[in-house]
């Protein structure tokens, strides 16, 4: 992973990439984002070269499915989140994961107190990062306490952003590669890039 915004692959590791999105109570955004990325990976026939999850930062919902409005929506844009169930954001799981997405500054925030190296923290990107000019604030905005119009909004900024993330990491999936941020190729340029 380099420091220019840009998620490179490495050969050091033949696991899958494992990317995980991080909203706040998993049953809207990062479900919405999950689902959304998964697709484009299975129709560019890549499905079994990444693992992709979703998490909360607060536990208002475990277990339970998405928000009906999120999966509305997903369903109006032919994507199925019917699978899905809240979990919430362990600390620990920044050990299984290659690149995890905040969908909000606050997100990011709570994402990186929870981070206990250096390492963790280069695994943490906001989802608007991928697609800076699709929102100024660089936050996808939480439709929960609005309508479905507010969903389907939301979803066709998460589906241009995951498309951009994709078209980032889709040459290194490719290529049997797997981004290990903890590398040696990847700690060699952390260091360049500083």
């Amino acid at each position: 992973m380099r420091h220019d915004g840009r998620v490179t692959l490495d050969s050091a590791t033949p696991s899958a990439f494992a990317v995980c999105f991080v909203c706040t109570g998993n049953i809207c955004r990062s479900p919405m984002a999950e689902v959304v990325l998964r697709s484009l990976a299975e129709q560019a026939g890549l499905g079994s070269a990444i693992e992709i999850s979703s998490a909360g930062t607060g536990e208002w919902h475990l277990g339970e499915h998405a928000d009906r409005r999120a999966l509305d929506a997903l369903e109006r844009h032919g994507f199925d989140g019917s699978r899905h169930r809240a979990q919430l954001f362990d600390p620990s799981r920044f050990a299984e994961c290659d690149l995890v997405v905040a969908l909000d500054h606050g997100h990011e925030r709570a994402l990186r107190s929870w981070a206990r190296t250096e390492v963790d923290q280069h695994k943490i990107r906001r989802l608007l990062d991928f697609e800076p000019g699709l929102s100024p604030q660089g936050d996808v905005p939480d439709p929960y306490y609005s309508d479905a119009a507010a969903f389907d909004s939301v979803l066709a900024l998460i589906e241009r952003a995951c498309r951009a993330l994709f078209a980032q990491i889709e040459p290194g999936l490719r290529g049997n590669r797997s981004v290990r941020p903890d590398s040696t190729d990847a700690r060699a340029a952390l260091v360049q890039d500083t």
